[in-house]
C-alpha cells in the first residue's frame, strides 16, 4: 500500500447490524413467544421437542420442562404442554428410545421449592449454580414419572441417550468433580469416562453412537485451579473459559477440537459425525454476543452459522438431519427473552469452506526470501506473476498477462534520477454468461530490497522487505476467492475478474493501465472489491472499509454480511491510498478492505509470521459473502465522494509520529503503530496506548487529534496524555 498520496481516512459510524447472512439456515420459524425457552430436543420421530421453560405468564416461575407437538400449528404457547413435576427446578431433558418417555433431571425430591440462583460478584463474573439435589428422571408424556435413575449425593444431570438406545451420558459430581458417567439404558453399569480436573458436561453423541462431543473448562494455572476448586466447594462454576472436546463412548481417544479461548459450549454432532455445530463467543470483543458456528471433528473449517442476535445455542439436528431447532434472543418481544426456533438447514458447499492450509502456503511464498521483495519488474515480481498463474490455472482459470510500462523519478528533485519501469498485471476472467463483472483485486509488487526509496526504516537498501501484510495478505485472500468462486457449485449472476496488479507502490501503475486497458474486453464493471493490507486484524478486530461512499447501497450491505465481533471503521471516500482509486475514477462504486497500519508497515520487519491468519480468513468470508450480495443486485448505483466526508483536514506544523487507528472509537485515539526516532517513539509512547490529550487540547478520535496536533508549534515541549493497559499516564513530547 502507499500512503504517500492520501493524509488521512475518512470514518463515521454506522448503525448495528440490520440483517443477517445465514445461508445455512432456510424458513426460521419461531416456536415460542416469550419466557426464558432453551435446551430444545426431538423426539426420535421428529415430531416433537422437549425443553426447559422459564414463563410466569404460563405459570412456570421455576425452570420446568414442556413438550411442544410440531405437528400442531400453529405454534403457539398454549400448545406447550408441561411434562415435569412443576416442583423444584428442572433441566437438560431428552426423549427415551422409545418416544413416549423423557429423561430429565430435578431438584424436586431434595425440596419443593425453586432453588435460588446464586448472588451476583462485584468482578461481575459469571456464575453457573450447579445445584446438588439434581438427579435424573423418566417420567411419560403426561408427567408421570416412572423411573429415578440416580439417587447419589450431589449434581447428577445433563443427561441424554445413544441414538441407538444402548447407553445414556450425563454429568455427575460423584467423583468430587464433574466429570462425564456413562450407564445403560436401564440405569445398570456406570462407568466414568473423563478424570482431567474441569467441568465436563453438555455431552451429545455422534449418529453412529460411537463417539461423543462436550465442552470442557479444564484450569491448568495455579489461579486458575484454585478458583475453580473453591467455587465447585459452593456448588458453583464460571463458565467463561470451555473449549470442545470428543472421545470414544469408553472414554478413550480424548481429543480438543477447538482452542479458540472464551465460552465454546453447547456442541452436537452434524448428521454426518464430520462435524460440529457449537455456541461459542470467542469472536466477542466487547460484551455478549454468542453465534453459532461449525468446525470439522479434526478442528479446521471454522465457520460461522448465526449472525442476528447476540445469544444463539443449544442446537440440535432433526433426526433426518434436515432441521435444526436452536435457541435464541432474536425477535424478542421483550429485551432478553429467549425462545426456541427451527429452520430448514442447507449445508455448505464444501468449495466455499475455507482452504487456510493453502492460504499459509501462499502467503508463505509470496512473501518468502526468495522472491526478494517483489519489486515492480524484477525477477522476484516475475516469479510472484507466474506463482499465481500457477495457482489460477488448478482452479480451472484462464490466467492472462498484461504488461505496462512508467517512468519513476527515484529522486523527486533530480530530473536524471527518472527511470523506466516494466510491470505486468496478472488477470483471470471467471465467465458466468452475465451482462454484468465484478472485479476483485489486490497488488502484488512491494519494496524490494528498497531500490526506490520507499521505506519507513533508515538505511535499509539492500534489506529484503517482504511485504507480507503488503501485500501478500491481499493476494492470498483473492486468490482464495477466486478458487471459492470457480470451484462451487452456483453460478452467479455476475462475472469476476480477478485481477493482481503490479506498480502499486509506486502510485497505483498497474491498476491504472488495467482500468485503461483492460475492462473494455469484458461485460460492463459494476463494482470493484479491492484488498490491501488484511492480514494484521488487531485485537478489536478493527476493519476499515473504504469507498461505502460510493453507492448507495454498500453500507447497509457492508453492515450485513461482516462477520461476528468485527468492528466496522467506515471510509466514505473512493479515492484511498490504494488500487480501487484507478477504478473509482472510472466511476465504478469500489470497496476497499483494510485491516490497517503497524509499525512492520514498509520495514524488512513485514514478515508472514505476524500475520494474522484466523482474521485474513473471515476477511475473505466477509468478501465472499459481499460479493456475492452483489451479484443479485440488478444494479449499483455510482456515486461520487469527496476524500473527507465531514471534516477537513487542518493544517500542522509538526508531527507526532504514530499510525492511528481510524475507527471512531470516541475514548481517544488508539496508536496502531509508533515510527522510530520521531517524537512519540522518543518519549515512549508505544503501539497500543490510546491518546487522550496533547497539553490541554483533549483528544477523542482521529479529527480531534489532527485538530490538537496543528495547534502545536515545531520545538515545543508538551505533557501528552495516554491511557496504557487501563491507566492513565502524562509524558513529555518534544516536538
Amino acid at each position: 500500500m502507499n500512503f504517500s498520496k492520501i493524509l488521512l481516512l475518512s470514518v463515521i459510524s454506522l448503525p448495528a447490524a440490520i440483517f443477517a447472512q445465514e445461508n445455512n439456515l432456510k424458513n426460521i420459524t419461531k416456536l415460542t413467544f416469550g419466557g426464558d425457552n432453551a435446551e430444545a430436543y426431538f423426539s426420535p420421530d421428529g415430531e416433537k421437542l422437549t425443553m426447559q421453560v422459564t414463563n410466569p405468564a404460563i405459570g412456570a416461575h421455576c425452570d420446568q420442562i414442556y413438550l411442544l407437538d410440531l405437528t400442531q400449528k400453529p405454534y403457539a404457547t398454549s400448545n406447550l404442554k408441561r411434562i415435569s413435576t412443576g416442583k423444584g427446578r428442572t433441566t437438560c431433558s431428552f426423549f427415551m428410545p422409545d418416544g413416549k418417555h423423557i429423561l430429565y433431571a430435578s431438584t424436586h425430591k431434595g425440596a419443593p421449592d425453586c432453588p435460588p440462583k446464586p448472588a451476583p460478584r462485584k468482578d461481575g463474573k459469571y456464575l453457573w449454580p450447579i445445584y446438588p439435589d439434581f438427579d435424573i428422571y423418566i417420567a411419560d408424556l403426561n408427567g408421570n414419572i416412572t423411573q429415578q435413575l440416580t439417587d447419589s449425593p450431589g449434581y447428577d444431570a445433563e443427561a441424554v441417550v445413544s441414538p441407538d438406545g444402548k447407553y445414556i451420558v450425563f454429568t455427575s459430581t460423584r467423583s468430587g468433580d464433574l466429570e462425564l458417567w456413562r450407564m445403560d439404558i436401564d440405569g445398570k453399569n456406570l462407568k466414568q469416562l473423563t478424570s482431567g480436573l474441569g467441568y465436563d458436561g453438555g455431552a451429545f453423541f455422534s449418529p453412529d453412537s460411537k463417539k461423543l462431543v462436550f465442552r470442557s473448562s479444564r484450569p491448568n494455572t495455579p489461579e486458575a485451579i484454585k478458583e475453580y476448586k473453591e467455587l465447585l466447594a459452593q456448588n458453583l462454576v464460571a463458565p467463561t473459559e470451555m473449549e470442545i472436546y470428543t472421545m470414544n463412548i469408553d472414554g478413550s481417544d480424548l481429543k480438543q477440537i477447538t482452542h479458540l479461548g472464551k465460552a465454546n459450549w453447547s456442541p452436537y454432532f452434524h448428521p454426518s459425525g464430520k462435524k460440529i455445530i457449537f455456541s461459542s463467543n470467542h469472536h466477542s470483543t466487547r460484551g455478549y454476543d454468542f453465534q453459532l458456528y461449525m468446525i470439522d471433528t479434526d478442528g479446521s473449517h471454522l465457520r460461522q452459522i448465526t449472525y442476528q442476535s447476540e445469544f444463539n445455542a443449544f442446537p440440535m439436528f432433526s433426526p433426518d438431519g434436515k432441521k435444526l431447532v436452536f435457541s435464541s434472543n432474536r425477535d424478542a418481544e421483550k429485551p432478553h427473552d429467549t425462545n426456541v426456533f427451527i429452520a430448514d438447514w442447507v449445508d455448505t458447499d464444501p468449495a466455499e469452506e475455507s482452504a487456510m492450509k493453502d492460504m499459509k502456503t501462499n502467503l508463505g511464498y509470496l512473501a518468502s526470501d526468495e522472491l526478494k521483495g517483489r519489486l515492480t519488474g524484477s525477477e522476484g515480481e516475475k516469479k510472484a506473476a507466474a506463482y499465481i498463474e500457477k495457482k489460477l490455472k488448478s482452479y480451472g482459470l484462464k490466467p492472462q498477462k498484461q504488461p505496462f510500462e512508467y517512468a519513476i523519478k527515484l529522486n523527486p528533485h533530480e530530473e536524471s534520477s527518472s527511470v523506466k519501469m516494466s510491470g505486468t498485471n496478472v488477470y483471470a476472467f471467471l465467465d458466468n454468461k452475465a451482462a454484468k463483472t465484478i472485479v476483485i483485486g489486490a497488488h502484488y509488487d512491494h519494496l524490494g530490497l528498497n531500490e526506490h526509496h520507499n521505506s519507513t526504516l533508515m538505511n535499509s537498501e539492500g534489506q529484503i522487505h517482504n511485504g507480507a501484510d503488503d501485500n501478500a495478505s491481499g493476494v492470498t485472500s483473492v486468490l482464495e476467492l477466486a478458487r471459492m468462486f470457480s470451484e462451487n457449485r452456483n453460478q452467479e449472476k455476475v462475472n469476476y475478474l480477478f485481477a493482481f496488479f503490479s506498480g502499486e507502490e509506486d502510485g497505483l501503475m498497474g491498476s491504472k493501465a488495467f482500468a485503461d486497458g483492460i475492462l473494455g474486453q469484458y461485460p460492463k464493471t459494476i463494482a470493484m472489491i479491492n484488498l490491501d493490507m488484511v492480514g494484521r486484524l488487531n485485537k478489536d478486530k478493527v476493519l476499515t472499509v473504504g469507498g461505502v461512499g460510493t453507492s448507495p447501497i454498500f453500507p447497509e450491505l457492508v453492515e450485513r454480511y461482516k462477520p461476528a465481533g468485527f468492528n466496522i471503521a467506515i471510509d466514505s471516500s473512493g479515492v484511498g491510498p490504494s488500487d480501487h482509486t484507478s477504478f473509482y475514477l472510472k466511476d465504478i462504486p469500489v470497496l476497499f478492505m483494510f485491516t490497517g497500519t503497524h509499525t512492520d508497515y514498509h520495514k524488512p520487519s513485514d514478515d508472514s509470521e505476524k500475520i494474522n491468519y484466523e482474521g485474513l480468513d473471515s476477511v475473505t468470508h466477509y468478501v465472499f459473502g459481499l460479493a456475492n450480495a452483489l451479484s443479485d443486485k440488478q444494479e449499483i448505483p455510482f456515486t461520487k465522494t469527496k476524500m473527507q466526508e465531514s471534516k477537513s483536514v487542518p493544517k500542522y506544523k509538526v508531527t507526532l509520529g504514530i499510525m492511528p487507528s481510524y475507527a471512531d472509537t470516541k475514548d481517544g485515539l488508539h496508536i496502531d503503530g509508533v515510527s522510530d526516532n520521531r517524537p512519540a517513539a522518543n518519549a515512549g509512547i508505544q503501539t497500543g496506548d490510546i491518546l487522550t490529550h496533547i497539553g490541554k487540547c483533549e483528544i477523542k478520535e482521529v479529527y480531534s487529534y489532527m485538530d490538537c496536533l496543528s495547534k502545536v508549534n515545531s520545538g515545543e515541549e508538551l505533557p501528552v496524555t495516554i491511557i496504557r493497559e487501563g491507566k492513565p499516564m502524562t509524558l513529555k513530547v518534544k516536538f
